[in-house]
């Protein structure tokens, strides 16, 4: 995926996160830099422990996420705290939760390659401030948008690839889960191979 177009990044390179994290918003701002803006309700930045040890990479707002301004809060975040609390064993609060992109496509649609683009700077940011021990992309677009690849999320989950550095386990979207609850049995197993990373 090619990278985006140049744009001089305010948020502070050291610090603390909290700092940065605002300097970050502040830099996103009212963002009119996609066709999504709109159409959105609000931006939905994405949540948690600014030094959590694990952060996860969903794909895009939905519905509910959109009218409350928070990531994964519907019936895919129910799962996903599920997927946090009894498979890590970790307080939902204590991970970081962010998306792709920031803002609800229409319909629930897939996220575009220039939606991607224009959001990628402030995604890129966020994992440079949590700075994760692990970075767990749940569905297609989060694991591509992590690993740099075209590859679909069925050859990629269940293996450790790279982010800059930081260790990268793909896994299934919650909301796919929703629809075949018989693939929990691969999230698990991904699961564990991220406790076993972390020493866990």
């Amino acid at each position: 995926m090619p990278a985006a177009a140049a744009e001089p990044c305010p948020v502070p390179a050291t610090g603390e996160p909290e700092a940065r994290l605002a300097a970050l918003v502040e830099w996103i701002g009212d963002c009119r830099r996609c066709t999504l803006a709109p159409t959105r309700t609000k931006i939905v930045y994405g949540q948690g422990n600014l030094r959590a040890e694990i952060m996860f990479v969903g794909e895009a707002p939905g519905a509910d996420e959109d009218e409350q301004g928070l990531a994964f809060v519907g019936r895919a975040g129910q799962l996903l705290t599920d997927i946090i609390e009894k498979g890590l064993k970790v307080p939902r609060p204590e991970v970081f939760i962010a998306n792709v992109i920031k803002c609800r496509p229409p319909g629930n649609r897939n996220p575009e390659t220039a939606e991607i683009l224009a959001c990628q700077p402030f995604l890129e940011q966020q994992i440079e401030i949590v700075k994760p021990k692990v970075l767990i992309g749940l569905g297609k677009f989060a694991g591509q948008w992590l690993l740099k690849t075209a590859e679909p999320i069925s050859r990629i989950r269940g293996r450790f690839g790279d982010y800059r550095g930081i260790p990268v386990m793909p896994t299934f979207h919650p909301a796919y889960l929703l629809r075949n609850p018989s693939a929990k049995k691969d999230v698990w197993e991904d699961l564990k191979l991220v406790l076993r990373h972390l020493g866990r």
